[in-house]
């Protein structure tokens, strides 16, 4: 396949295929010198079609985002924390992005039980698309199981943030990740872009309009590495929406920057080694 500029929507299909994407040279490192304001970029792994596409927006503009982890099913067989994509989350890390889990199956939390444990439906792997009854101890594995194998292939510990699939939480499981040291991330409103919704109805153009007219300063942003459902994939538009926020003078940092999710430095240091990061007391 030839070599297709970024701002095709085909340009993420060519990523898949090994194809080189040209990045067009406009606004490279456009951060603007004075920050009007600030917003976080979290990415979570979806399906991982649109990877390595991703990656070079934000090396492009000099970004780093937020990356939520669970072992998801690629289109090329595996899953995205499998050893095949090591050497992508390592390049990622030597970067500098932050981290945190998304679950390691990517399930659905469906409710509450009286004794503290909850309701929770995997999408993938052991159990997948069967409703289980998960304690505490077990959610808190659920969640680290991600932070071990991020580890296993970066020297890296995972930042103590979680999110869960599709936003959906209960009270015992924002109370369980929190006693094993993982706060909840949530997007703003405006920062939803729209990615999973399918693009006959939503397209990429309307999708990237309303977040360049809608996102504010302090607003989280999300959006994912690939989506299954989605035919005109959306990734190609964060070339343009990093450029017209940086427009706007709003700039883009991790979680590790934000008011209510930031890391301690002792604890920022302990992530950028090989030790797991000691939670901050609550």
């Amino acid at each position: 396949m030839n070599a297709v500029r970024l701002l095709r929507p085909a340009a993420a299909l060519c990523a898949l295929t090994g194809a080189s994407v040209l990045l067009s040279t406009d606004a490279i490192g456009s951060a603007p010198a004075t920050c009007a304001g600030v917003v976080y970029l979290t990415l979570d792994t979806g399906n991982m079609r649109d990877a390595e596409l991703i990656a070079q927006i934000l090396r492009k503009h000099e970004v780093k985002a937020t990356f939520f982890l669970a072992n998801e099913r690629t289109p090329r067989g595996d899953h995205s924390l499998d050893a095949s994509w090591s050497g992508y989350w390592k390049a990622r890390a030597d970067e500098g992005h932050a981290f945190g889990t998304h679950t390691w199956r990517h399930g659905r939390l469906l409710g509450d039980e009286a004794d503290g444990a909850m309701r929770y439906r995997p999408q993938f792997g052991e159990g997948a698309g069967r409703t289980s009854r998960l304690t505490a101890a077990q959610w808190c594995g659920e969640l680290r199981r991600v932070g071990a194998a991020f580890e296993s292939m970066t020297g890296q510990a995972l930042d103590p943030l979680w999110r869960a699939p599709g936003g959906h939480v209960t009270g015992n499981a924002l109370a369980s990740a929190q006693s094993c040291g993982f706060a909840h991330v949530p997007w703003a409103p405006a920062g939803f872009l729209g990615d999973e919704l399918p693009s006959d109805t939503y397209p990429n153009d309307r999708l990237l309009a309303r977040a360049l007219r809608d996102v504010r300063d302090g607003d989280i942003l999300m959006a994912h590495l690939g989506i299954w459902s989605r035919a005109d994939p959306f990734a190609p538009m964060l070339d343009p929406l990093i450029a017209g926020l940086h427009r706007r003078g709003l700039c883009l940092r991790t979680l590790r920057d934000h008011p209510q999710f930031a890391i301690p430095p002792a604890v920022a240091r302990q992530i950028s080694g090989t030790r797991r990061p000691t939670p901050p007391a609550s």
